[in-house]
């Protein structure tokens, strides 16, 4: 059984966090807008209609599309981790599954775009690392040093 979600004021940093990283300069109108609806939901946070739920009962994966300043599909999600007890925030790139063929003159393009928004995705993570938020490459991290000390 999962812990309840993160507290809606570490998301918000989480928000901040990915924001600052995603866009240089200021957000797009439509970012800033949901950044206003997700300030204002309070604890029912997970209840806005920014987020969006997977279908599990109770969900396992919340997502908001804040985009960056390259590619609007990028999400900040945060996910049920592999212990099914925590939460781990995440910084998808939302991007691997529309790559064309590489036989397509838009392939290149599209790399190099997959490209950016992975390095951008490696930063964000690194940043809510060292802020203390779990990520997935922190809990692997723990669950190592964890296991090394119980001698497995």
């Amino acid at each position: 059984m999962p812990n309840p979600e993160p507290d809606p004021s570490i998301v918000l940093a989480a928000v901040d966090t990915y924001l600052k990283l995603a866009y240089p300069a200021s957000p797009p109108l439509v970012v800033q807008s949901q950044l206003r609806m997700i300030r204002s939901a309070g604890a029912n946070l997970y209840k806005s209609s920014v987020v969006t739920r997977d279908l599990a009962n109770p969900p396992t994966r919340y997502t908001m599309r804040l985009g960056n300043q390259y590619y609007p599909h990028m999400k900040l999600s945060i996910e049920l981790a592999p212990d099914d007890r925590s939460w781990l925030f995440r910084a998808d790139t939302h991007d691997r599954h529309v790559c064309p063929p590489a036989n397509s003159p838009e392939y290149p393009q599209f790399v190099g775009l997959m490209e950016k928004n992975q390095k951008l995705s490696e930063l964000i993570e690194a940043a809510w690392a060292g802020q203390g938020m779990p990520t997935f490459k922190t809990y692997l991290r723990d669950d190592l040093a964890r296991r090394q000390a119980q001698g497995k």
